[in-house]
């Protein structure tokens, strides 16, 4: 199999908010292995900026010397080994090498993983002027999202609650379950102070709710937060030998398991492991990948009998994307037939 990639610009729709800032176009790199007649597998290396920890690393410079390089099965592990500190290429190359012993550039063609064809999905709601957020909110309720997610921290505080309370008199709990993301907007002084607040609305858990790091800080945080906590950023860049370290001490509700940033699907199901272990609920979640990255994040998580929503994209954000693979209806991810 002969190695090739492609550098691609996605651009989004509208910008992409969060409260550490906008997105306006991402970079993605599609790799390749061919055998010059009738198989070429693809995955997408897509990473984040100001969020992945090989964000500003030159990946096209480490891509270029594999160029036209013959490939065989132990060349590729070799690959996921060198390119252990580049966790967004590592993550395409685990799935160049599922793909290769498939045999075939999807998993299972035409279906998640045999037996399950929808994955359960929560309906993202982006940062935007409070009028726009509780208009999107209420429109995915209303097209059949069970759970929904809020992005807090870049706004005014009351009119965020506000917001939450809006939907609330409009859903109660049993119609639409509430997950925040504070991305660790929240400071160290008011943070239990906002999560009381937060409480009031039935929240089901908060990501993140302060900077990645603080364990100290954090682990008092949750030791008196009414809201279940998710830990997100905090995963990022932490070597699996302090994973126990971090759960022992801060002893998180949910982990938010993101294969792109993490380095690929075996640094999640070690993830996994230790959750279970330590009887912490999780969830994966897309990191805006394109269509070829979020199909195989799919076709991963949907072998876990998970009946949480996951946090998966929908494709939709991007003004020209990769082929489709999968579609949304009524709050699931379907696989395209």
């Amino acid at each position: 199999m002969i190695f090739d990639f492609k550098k691609e610009t996605l651009h989004f729709i509208k910008p992409a908010k969060t409260s550490r800032g906008e997105y306006l176009e991402k970079t993605s790199y599609l790799i390749s292995l061919s055998n010059g007649k009738n198989l070429t597998l693809v995955a997408e290396a897509s990473p984040l900026v100001d969020l992945s920890t090989d964000g500003t690393v030159n990946l096209e410079e480490l891509l270029k010397p594999w160029v036209g390089k013959v490939f065989t099965r132990e060349t590729l592990i070799s690959i996921i080994e060198e390119f252990e500190p580049y966790p967004t290429l590592r993550f395409a190359f685990v799935c160049l090498l599922k793909k290769w012993d498939s045999n075939s550039n999807t998993w299972v063609i035409n279906t998640f993983t045999e037996g399950k064809s929808k994955i359960e999905i929560n309906g993202l709601v982006w940062m935007n002027d409070i009028n726009g957020m509780r208009e999107e909110a209420l429109n995915k309720i209303e097209a059949g999202f069970r759970c929904i997610k809020l992005k807090v921290g870049a706004l005014d505080f009351d009119a965020e609650c506000r917001l939450i309370e809006e939907i609330r008199k409009k859903h109660n709990a049993f119609k639409a379950e509430i997950r925040l993301d504070a991305n660790g907007a929240f400071l160290i002084d008011d943070a239990n102070e906002k999560l009381h607040e937060l409480s009031r609305f039935e929240i089901h858990s908060i990501e993140q709710p302060i900077k990645a790091g603080q364990w100290d800080e954090l682990e008092c945080v949750i030791a008196q937060s009414e809201i279940d906590i998710a830990l997100d950023e905090e995963l990022i860049g932490l070597p699996l030998s302090s994973a126990n370290l971090l759960l022992n001490k801060t002893n998180p509700e949910y982990l938010i398991l993101k294969p792109t940033l993490i380095g690929g699907f075996d640094r999640c199901e070690d993830w996994i492991n230790l959750a279970e272990k330590n009887n912490i609920g999780w969830w994966s979640t897309s990191a805006l990948e394109g269509n070829i990255g979020l199909y195989d994040i799919a076709q991963w998580v949907s072998q876990y009998d998970n009946l949480l929503p996951q946090g998966l994209g929908t494709g939709s954000l991007f003004v020209k994307n990769f082929d489709p693979k999968t579609t949304i209806e009524s709050g699931y991810l379907y696989c395209l037939k």
